[in-house]
C-alpha cells in the first residue's frame, strides 16, 4: 500500500501487476476509498503513479459520490436480509440476552460486550446469517434445476458477489446480507446455474431466467447501488 498526494488529499493506493493486463486500470474501492491501480508487467512505477495523478478530479469525483459509511455503532441501521435493524449495545451484562447478538421486534439488534468488540461480533453474526440464508436459497434454486450444492460459504470478496466452483461449491460475499432479497435471490441463482452451464451462454441465461424472472432489474441495482453494500461495518 502507497500514498498518493493529489490537491490536498491523501490517497492509499494498492499498486497490483497483472501479467495479462494490457493498459493501466484504476479503480476506487468503495468499502475504504483506496485507489486499485492495475499495471500490465514492465510498467514502471513512476509510469503508473503519473498516470493516477492526471487522473485525479475523476477519483475526487468518485470518492466524492461514495455513499457515506456506515460503522456497526450503537444506534445506526443497517439493512439485514431486507428488514432494516437499529443496533442496540446492551452493555457488558444483560439478563435478558439470548447469546452475544440477537434481534427483536421491532427491527432491533441487540449486542452485548465491550464497545471494542461490537464491530466484530455484529459481523460474525451477519456473517453466519449470510451463509445459512445463501445455503437455504441455493438448496431451493439447485432442486428446480435437478443440481446439487455441494456446500456454500461466505467471504469477504470485492471484486464479485458470487461464484461457482467445479465440484459444486457456491462462494457469496458475506456482504450481500445488506441487499435487498430480490438482489440476494439473483446472485444465488446466478450460481446455482453455473451448476448447469460453467459459462455465460444463451443456455446458462436461459436457466437465470427460468429461475428468477425479470433478472435485469436485480442486475442494474447491483451496477448502480452495489458499492454501497461494501460501506457498511
Amino acid at each position: 500500500m502507497r500514498s498518493l498526494h493529489f490537491d490536498g488529499m491523501e490517497l492509499a493506493v494498492r499498486l497490483k501487476v497483472h501479467p495479462r493486463a494490457c493498459r493501466i486500470v484504476l479503480r476506487v474501492d468503495p468499502q475504504d476509498a483506496s485507489i486499485d491501480l492495475v499495471v500490465p508487467r514492465g510498467v514502471r512505477l513512476a509510469e503508473a503513479v503519473a498516470f493516477a495523478r492526471s487522473k485525479g478530479e475523476w477519483i475526487r469525483r468518485r470518492i466524492e459520490a461514495l455513499p457515506p459509511k456506515v460503522p456497526f455503532v450503537d444506534g445506526n441501521v443497517i439493512p439485514v436480509l431486507g428488514c432494516d435493524r437499529r443496533i442496540r449495545h446492551r452493555g457488558l451484562r444483560c439478563a435478558e440476552a439470548r447469546g452475544a447478538v440477537w434481534t427483536e421486534e421491532p427491527g432491533e439488534l441487540h449486542v452485548v460486550g465491550e464497545d471494542a468488540h461490537l464491530p466484530r461480533r455484529i459481523a460474525d453474526w451477519l456473517k453466519l446469517q449470510a451463509r445459512e440464508d445463501f445455503a437455504r436459497r441455493a438448496r431451493l434454486f439447485a432442486e428446480t434445476t435437478g443440481q446439487e450444492v455441494r456446500r456454500v460459504v461466505v467471504r469477504d470478496t470485492r471484486s464479485r458477489w458470487g461464484s461457482c466452483a467445479v465440484d459444486g461449491t457456491l462462494s457469496f460475499s458475506w456482504r450481500l446480507v445488506h441487499a435487498p432479497a430480490f438482489v440476494i435471490d439473483y446472485v444465488v441463482a446466478h450460481e446455482v446455474a453455473h451448476l448447469t452451464e460453467m459459462n455465460h451462454g444463451r443456455h446458462f441465461w436461459a436457466v437465470v431466467d427460468r429461475l428468477v424472472p425479470d433478472s435485469g432489474r436485480p442486475r442494474a441495482w447491483l451496477r448502480v447501488k452495489g458499492g454501497s453494500l461494501l460501506r457498511f461495518g
